[in-house]
């Protein structure tokens, strides 16, 4: 719904992406407000260094 939303808006984007995928795959996060700015630097600096998530 979204896609076709942001489309409607700006029509020179429905052009551009008429036939194929609008959003890539990609990740949600959410927090309660407790995380800190440094925890958020440590998780991508260790998921840069292991993308696969094998860690997991």
């Amino acid at each position: 719904r979204s896609s076709h939303k942001v489309q409607r808006e700006f029509p020179e984007l429905r052009r551009r992406y008429w036939g194929r995928r609008f959003w890539g795959r990609g990740y949600f996060s959410t927090t309660n407000g407790a995380i800190t700015e440094d925890i958020v630097l440590q998780y991508l600096e260790q998921h840069i260094a292991d993308p696969t998530g094998a860690s997991r």
